[in-house]
């Protein structure tokens, strides 16, 4: 193990050394038979590891505090870049630091990634996504056995180390991956319930579809920003008086939504729906999300097809994926769903999941954000494996890095709604931000912070933050006079 230590930065480890009775196996293709019956293993070690993720907690050789959002049992994917180095470069959080995967990307010779190294060269994490669930799985346990304390094969190794990691500091964190399509769901039942009171009455808050399907529409994936990415107040047409025309101005009612997204990993082809029992072989992970709502815009144009201009001019996304493994201690029962839906939508396996979610506000001259809804992921009504099987159901193609959001995520109690509109109840209340500071709608120069995390023993599995400040409106539009 010695000579590990002293080898130089463009050295190659030899890995049975390294790892004494490992060999580097052929690659297999995650589709044949050897490769289905080596990824069940993977997925029975993973079931087992996930059991005794508290005994992790001080298991990394990188110092981890214990309420730092990115201990060993984590381990998210993102895409940084330096100042030094601008190139886009695919890394992993641990502690405050980031694992380069492009430095240490030989050291992956299990069957699954051993032909395909090349994926962390990548400047996103899209082709990485697509070599599939066994790909992920192998991946993720080879990370957690090099980063451990027991392993010496990068701990010893000064001169890989000082290349391989970077200070979460000194780096820029950047969109994670090229997302092709972005889908928006409407899958909390106290979030629907809320909205249809406020504009429909009590008697007639859900539409007739909404407990048989999970509701959901088609958003613009161009306009999906990285976290901390400034968001320009919109304009669009408004009809403030029902009884007048509508006019062309900034929108006066802009709204946060707390929700929550999953990237997709390995695709399907067209005509070949993704069934529910194989939707979480499709799931890479997970990332916080604020879906920016212009409301006045909204009431003015949704119907009859939804939402359009309203949501178009910026959604933000928190930068680490979590990896659906990693959230695996934390999955809780699936929610009672009356009537009970279509077969195609029943599923027996659990994957709802305990994630505490905040939403922050910190406007001009405020020191500090000021919490205004806590919530949970556990209040959704609809389950991702759902979401998806319902997407692909008639045979549409999903694609790597795709992202399907959760729509608002609301709770049951009034500190847990997930939308301004619903905490000012659609501008009738003041939201109280203390020092005599009050909201309805957001102000230019407010921040919203969304933070969210999985508390374990001793560790948390967290996910960052989902930021950005509204900037106000540009002062003339090239088409007004």
């Amino acid at each position: 193990m010695e000579a590990l230590h002293h080898q130089g930065a463009g050295s190659r480890p030899n890995i049975a050394m390294a790892f004494p009775g490992h060999h580097r196996p052929a690659p297999v293709e995650e589709g044949s038979t050897v490769g289905l019956n080596l990824c069940l293993g993977y997925i029975w070690s993973s079931k087992k590891i996930s059991t005794a993720a508290d005994s992790l907690a001080t298991m990394s050789f990188i110092h981890v505090d214990e309420n730092s959002d990115f201990p060993i049992q984590n381990l998210p994917y993102g895409v940084f870049s330096t100042h030094d180095e601008p190139r886009h470069r695919i890394g992993v959080a641990i502690g405050d630091q980031i694992l380069d995967l492009s430095v240490i990307r030989h050291l992956f010779t299990g069957p699954f990634v051993s032909g395909n190294q090349d994926v962390f060269l990548e400047p996103t994490l899209n082709k990485f996504m697509a070599l599939g669930h066994c790909a992920w799985t192998e991946v993720r346990h080879f990370l957690q056995k090099l980063l451990s304390t027991s392993e010496p094969l990068l701990k010893d190794n000064v001169t890989l180390r000082e290349r391989a990691f970077v200070p979460q500091s000194k780096a820029t964190l950047n969109l994670p991956a090229d997302i092709g399509d972005y889908t928006d769901f409407y899958s909390s039942k106290d979030h629907a319930t809320n909205v249809g009171i406020m504009f429909r009455g009590k008697d007639n808050a859900l539409m007739p579809n909404w407990l048989h399907l999970p509701v959901g529409y088609h958003g613009r994936a161009s306009s999906v920003v990285v976290s901390g990415t400034p968001i320009r107040r919109p304009k669009g047409q408004i009809r403030p008086n029902d009884d007048k025309p509508p006019v062309f101005e900034a929108s006066k009612l802009l709204d946060i939504e707390l929700e929550m997204a999953f990237f997709v990993g390995s695709g399907n082809n067209l005509g070949e729906p993704i069934p529910i029992h194989k939707a979480h072989e499709h799931i890479f992970g997970m990332v916080l999300m604020n879906d920016w709502s212009a409301r006045d815009i909204q009431k003015w144009e949704y119907v009859p097809l939804g939402p359009f201009l309203a949501k178009n001019f910026g959604t933000s996304i928190s930068p680490w994926v979590v990896p659906m493994e990693a959230l695996m201690p934390f999955v809780l029962p699936n929610p009672v769903q009356d009537p009970v839906p279509l077969p195609y939508l029943r599923d027996e396996s659990n994957y709802m999941f305990d994630i505490h979610l905040d939403v922050g506000i910190k406007g001009v001259g405020m020191k500090e954000p000021v919490s205004i809804c806590k919530s949970n992921f556990k209040y959704m009504y609809w389950t991702m494996k759902q979401q998806l099987a319902h997407h692909t159901v008639t045979g549409c193609n999903v694609r790597p890095g795709d992202l399907l959001a959760s729509g608002t995520i609301s709770g049951p109690d009034p500190g847990s709604f997930g939308s301004m509109l619903e905490l000012s109840w659609r501008g009738s209340k003041q939201i109280d931000l203390g020092n005599g500071h009050t909201r309805t709608f957001l102000k230019d120069g407010d921040t919203a912070i969304i933070t969210g995390y999985c508390q374990g023993k001793g560790y948390r599995i967290g996910f960052g933050e989902c930021s950005g400040t509204i900037h106000p409106v540009e002062e003339k539009t090239v088409f007004e006079d």
